[in-house]
């Protein structure tokens, strides 16, 4: 059995077919133990680190940073056994040698040009019969030395750099290797491309609107799997957005009283933590906005269980991983678990598992400063709760106008399932638990 294994990139779940490598955790040369990290892959679901299948010594890279694998296809060779010295079949004529090369010695490789039969000869030496003459060998030449070429410069394709951006460098004319990356492991960047070929500041005529003046952006992996659900979400289910502005003072003063509580410092709390258990006690009430449309069998199915997404913008763009059975936690416990997914989103750490199941979703557009939305539906879902920025305002409170502090949900949903007042109703019990989560708890539970 061969020592040199081949590491193929694997199936990371739902059918994905291919992954785009982001960066390599270890060089050609290097010695990795089993199960360490090797490589970053991003699939149309997530950004994924995946662990060595061998311990030994890495012989071969077959993908540079950037690169599109499909799933089965080798990415890395390792040696399992490198202290018992080179593999048996490496260094030998025509067969790999270390670094994936192929072994020859000097002067008995293929010849550049054409080959050329060697004339069959008659007993006296002289060509067969059939046999065009063949003329006499022209004596050996020496050729003239050669002066010497300026040196090649350094390949841009050993500098850390995406496609699109090593093609942004081509079209600007920047030169890759002059630049310092300021990106992950020293990567070059768009913007330190862009920052290069603008060059020192000064005044240019207009060239129009040309291409020159324009940049594309790739359009794959979790962007293209959204764009392609968005797109589905939009056209298929029938939307319907309804509204309230809500009173949420009693909210924001609860949230205080918790972070006081001994048990509560270490956890992270905010509105959304309050309106994610609001969304969660209003499901128990109306479990029909829990459920999804199934065309196949053309049933509605109820979902007894909350897997509670919660949108999240990343580097990578949007994703909507979701907490598991989320009505089945304690207060605290949701507590935690937001914070936990919340921190892995950003860490871009969401497995494809994280972000597969969901059934009711909500998107906080509140901490960009934003009041409200009409979000989309995610597939399959049949509600989506936008919560709005917590501002002071001014408010009629016990008749008079005082400053509250105000919010604006917005509910969206899917109107073959869930009509008007179903979509009504829930909203306003959303609005009610936010409004006095106390006396809300109490009638509810």
């Amino acid at each position: 059995m061969s020592r040199i294994k081949e590491f193929t990139l694997p199936d990371l779940g739902e059918g994905l077919t291919e992954g785009e490598i982001l960066g390599w955790l270890v060089a050609v040369g290097d010695t990795v133990e089993l199960n360490q990290p090797i490589v970053e892959v991003e699939t149309a679901k997530a950004a994924v680190e995946i662990p060595a299948k061998w311990a030994g010594k890495v012989t071969r890279i077959f993908h540079e940073v950037g690169s599109t694998v499909a799933v089965g296809a080798p990415i890395i060779a390792i040696d399992t056994d490198p202290d018992a010295g080179p593999p048996p079949d490496a260094g030998l004529i025509g067969g790999p040698a270390p670094g994936g090369r192929t072994a020859v010695l000097v002067g008995y490789g293929p010849r550049a040009g054409s080959g050329r039969r060697r004339p069959r000869k008659g007993a006296n030496g002289t060509p067969a019969a059939g046999e065009p003459p063949q003329p006499a060998a022209a004596p050996p030449t020496v050729a003239p030395a050669a002066p010497a070429s300026p040196a090649a410069p350094p390949a841009t394709t050993s500098v850390l750099a995406k496609p699109p951006v090593r093609k942004l460098a081509r079209d600007s004319g920047v030169d890759l290797a002059t630049l310092t990356g300021s990106g992950p492991r020293g990567s070059i960047t768009r913007e330190d491309v862009e920052r290069a070929a603008a060059g020192p500041a000064r005044p240019t005529p207009d060239r129009g609107f040309d291409a020159g003046r324009e940049r594309r952006v790739a359009v794959k992996g979790v962007r293209r799997l959204t764009a392609d659900n968005m797109v589905a979400s939009a056209f298929t289910a029938p939307h319907v957005t309804e509204f309230l502005t809500v009173d949420v003072t009693r909210s924001v003063r609860a949230l205080k009283r918790l972070r006081r509580r001994p048990e509560w410092r270490n956890v992270r709390v905010s509105p959304l933590l309050v309106a994610a258990r609001a969304v969660l006690l209003a499901v128990g009430r109306h479990p029909m906005v829990n459920s999804t449309w199934s065309a196949e069998t053309n049933e509605i199915v109820v979902k007894e269980y909350v897997n509670l997404g919660i949108a999240a913008a990343t580097d990578r763009g949007l994703i909507v991983p979701n907490i598991r059975d989320a009505g089945r936690l304690s207060f605290l416990e949701l507590a935690e678990a937001l914070d936990a997914l919340v921190q892995t989103a950003r860490a871009g750490r969401a497995t494809p598992a994280d972000m597969s199941g969901g059934t009711l979703t909500i998107t906080n557009v509140g901490v960009f400063g934003i009041d409200t939305g009409t979000p989309i539906l995610p597939p399959g879902e049949a509600a989506i709760l936008a919560l709005g920025a917590v501002r002071p305002s001014p408010w009629v409170h016990k008749g008079k106008i005082r400053i509250r502090q105000v919010t604006t949900l917005g509910l969206s949903f899917d109107h073959r399932i869930v009509d008007g007042e179903l979509g009504s109703r829930f909203l306003a019990d959303v609005g009610s638990y936010l409004t006095d989560p106390e006396a809300a708890q109490l009638a509810w539970t």
